[in-house]
């Protein structure tokens, strides 16, 4: 199937909106025993992103971090068969959904201690900047990261070594189930804050994927110019809960109605009406999509399921240098 640069877009979104979702189904069956933090809604931001990155450049994600890995390239029978937690998987059944990593796609680490990923991710910066590559790293956090000490430890080492990072900000408006206005004063602004350190910011919608990707392009051509990091803050919303399969809005921490809108703002739809396409040529385009996705899934689901548990001689390998049973 051949595609024009909207339409690839499109179909990286659907493709990890259906993979999430059928985390989620298949989550209830309980052969998936690690916690789970889905993506459903935020498809934009990876895709936007990683649309604008070579493979050498890397990434540093947080717990919730399927579709940053499988924007990058991450291979899907990797991701689920570590899921799974097989021996096949890209972190060989020992890390789960928040502990991914495969070099091959530049995914360094995820990692889900808040706030981590960023100080983890600036190290990777800097070994970019000894190695004079010209390469860049991501970093993926959430709002709530924004409140760690991490933070601004790191935006001040990479503002004074002018590493080439570009830090991004998924802005969901929530922290688990606190609100940014329960958690944050009212005119704290974590732009003006990031730009104290002298570092350049951009502020947009994270559910635009043209927005984002024009935005991603501007940042790494500004870094890799020597000029420095940038921070890039991005909105956008989780439809379901904050970890697991299961819509929360019965809990009633979120505003009423809030949801709702937030989901008629989907980043998918948005997309589809920008292809310049009539709307039964793109109702068909989808269906195409669709049914390429649906045969990857499923057999990337069946090799999951089909794959070895790690043996227990292998409890250390990795663990510790040198150390054996």
């Amino acid at each position: 199937m051949i595609l024009d640069k909207r339409q690839k877009l499109l179909f990286e979104m659907l493709r990890i909106r259906f993979i999430e979702e059928e985390i989620a189904r298949e989550y209830k069956n309980q052969e998936i025993r690690c916690p789970v933090h889905l993506s459903i809604g935020q498809e934009a931001i990876p895709v936007g992103i990683s649309s604008i990155l070579s493979l050498e450049d890397k990434i540093v994600s947080a717990h919730r971090s399927h579709a940053h890995y499988l924007a990058k390239g991450g291979c899907l029978k990797s991701l689920l068969a570590e899921i799974y937690g097989k021996e096949t998987g890209c972190s060989k059944g020992k890390g789960g959904s928040m502990h991914l990593f495969d070099l091959n796609a530049g995914q360094v680490a995820a990692v889900p201690i808040v706030g981590s990923s960023v100080s983890i991710g600036t190290g990777v910066g800097w070994y970019l900047k000894l190695s004079k590559t010209e390469t860049i790293v991501v970093i993926y956090f959430g709002d709530g990261a924004t409140e760690e000490g991490s933070l601004a430890e790191s935006l001040n080492f990479a503002k004074l070594h002018e590493l080439p990072i570009l830090f991004v900000c998924e802005n969901n408006l929530y922290s688990v189930y606190s609100s940014i206005e329960k958690r944050q004063p009212e005119k704290r602004n974590i732009l003006t804050i990031v730009e104290g350190h002298g570092i350049k910011t951009l502020n947009g919608d994270g559910n635009n994927v043209l927005e984002v990707m024009s935005l991603a392009n501007s940042a790494k051509e500004f870094i890799l110019t020597g000029s420095g990091p940038i921070f890039l803050n991005l909105s956008t919303y989780r439809w379901l809960e904050h970890c697991g399969p299961h819509n929360d809005d019965y809990l009633k921490y979120r505003r009423q109605g809030e949801l709702k809108n937030w989901m008629e703002h989907c980043p998918i739809d948005d997309i589809k009406k920008k292809l310049f396409l009539p709307p039964m040529e793109v109702d068909k385009l989808v269906a195409k999509m669709m049914d390429q996705i649906r045969l990857e899934v499923d057999l990337a689901f069946a090799y999951a399921k089909q794959s070895e548990f790690p043996r227990k001689t292998e409890l250390f390998t990795d663990v510790y240098s040198g150390f054996k049973i």
